[in-house]
């Protein structure tokens, strides 16, 4: 009779598992990405700004599961002044803080479910920082 119960439950368990939408391994496509030509920067060279690039496509790829990024290029360094600037006043400890804007697209499940399915979203920001010479890390990212 245990037996049967124990059985049961872990049908009953794997059926309600189905019925959901378990995504563990769904990961942020950036397979074809289009990198768009941006204005020279007096302040960063192509190199970090390609590296800062490759550091937003992995993280997307690890935290945007179900989403594709369709388009990323670097936003100014008007715009990265001044976010550098808004960060250092507010205890970031950053040397460099650039910002990219990109655009992407989400599956019918709004990725994990935070976003608005089937949708587009342009000009979503991403802000990244280097401390000491080390790797751009995610600082933030969305609307400004």
């Amino acid at each position: 009779m245990k037996r049967l119960i124990c059985i049961l439950l872990c049908i009953t368990f794997l059926f309600s598992m189905s019925a959901c939408d378990v995504r563990l391994n769904t990961t942020g496509d950036v397979k074809n990405v289009k990198v768009e030509k941006w204005e020279a920067s007096k302040i960063y060279s192509d190199d970090e700004i390609n590296s800062a690039i490759k550091a937003v496509e992995n993280y997307f790829k690890k935290e945007f599961g179900g989403c594709t990024l369709t388009k990323i290029t670097y936003a100014g360094d008007t715009e990265s002044l001044n976010e550098t600037a808004y960060r250092k006043e507010n205890g970031y400890d950053y040397d460099k803080v650039i910002v990219l804007v990109s655009s992407f697209e989400t599956d019918s499940f709004g990725g994990d479910g935070s976003l608005n399915p089937n949708s587009t979203y342009d000009n979503w920001d991403w802000i990244m920082g280097e401390k000491h010479g080390g790797k751009w890390e995610h600082i933030d990212h969305g609307y400004a």
